[in-house]
């Protein structure tokens, strides 16, 4: 047997536990002395004893002179580790078909960041949710794509054009482009935008990781397990933790893609 593992299942055994997760994660907002814990959660004071005994023994929760329980420092680290569990257990199905392709470890040890985003299924409701994200912007919208849905075109360049909306964008080299896309470029003057500055573009070989946002919304959709893009399913959320996770995503990309070439977009 591996020793080296022994800590690391104590600590899980503790924390498999819905009530002291709930304990926890309450004392992160403030400390508490028993009685009030019991009754914030709605629990016994029995029962909320035996778990506060359990989270102190393994060195996660501390008592102070006053009586209050708070979470110690070991405890607070070991809190930033949950949320990564609760996104990835809370959509399990999702990754049966889905997984994160490319993307960055660095970003993958960050996943959690996204745990209080909601699923969304269905190529219409992500295109409701791509057209909200453009509504609501008032500086910016960010996006990578895999492919450009005609809707999308016209909603977008009316946010550079009307309401001097920066658009930062990035296609892949082999993105789909739908007929007719030139004509409504020119329609809103999108050589203009270009050259002013309110739009620039960039190209990368591949896209697998799809997101979209503004500068409070955001949305991400991961690959299938083959790699390939996947615009029918998504996770949306204005939290700031999961805008921050998709902002710091879209600024790595955009600095390791290429300039954008007009000639290798296929028009279907």
């Amino acid at each position: 047997m591996d020793y080296q593992y022994r800590n690391a299942a104590k600590d899980f055994l503790e924390l498999a536990s819905e009530q002291r997760l709930d304990i926890l994660f309450h004392l992160l907002e403030e400390k508490s002395k028993l009685s009030k814990m019991a009754k914030t959660i709605g629990s016994t004071v029995q029962e909320v004893h035996r778990n506060f005994e359990r989270l102190t023994s393994a060195g996660l929760v501390e008592k102070d002179k006053d009586g209050n329980f708070t979470v110690t420092q070991y405890g607070r680290v070991i809190c930033t580790q949950i949320p990564s569990m609760i996104f990835l257990s809370k959509h399990k199905n999702y990754f049966q078909t889905n997984d994160f392709g490319d993307l960055p470890l660095k970003f993958i040890e960050r996943i959690g960041s996204l745990s209080t985003g909601v699923y969304v299924k269905g190529f219409a409701k992500v295109l409701e949710h791509w057209k909200k994200i453009y509504k609501n912007a008032k500086y910016y919208i960010y996006e990578i794509h895999s492919e450009v849905p005609i809707d999308l075109i016209d909603p977008l360049l009316k946010k550079a054009k009307n309401d001097k909306v920066n658009i930062h964008y990035i296609l892949s080299e082999n993105a789909i482009v739908p007929k007719g896309r030139k004509k409504t470029l020119n329609k809103h003057g999108f050589t203009e935008l270009l050259e002013s500055g309110v739009i620039e573009r960039r190209m990368t070989p591949s896209v697998q990781t799809i997101v979209v946002l503004n500068e409070k919304d955001a949305c991400v959709s991961f690959p299938t397990k083959d790699g390939e893009a996947d615009i029918s399913q998504l996770f949306y959320s204005d939290n700031p933790r999961f805008h921050e996770w998709c902002l710091d995503y879209f600024r790595y990309f955009w600095y390791e893609s290429g300039p954008f070439q007009e000639s290798k977009l296929k028009e279907e």
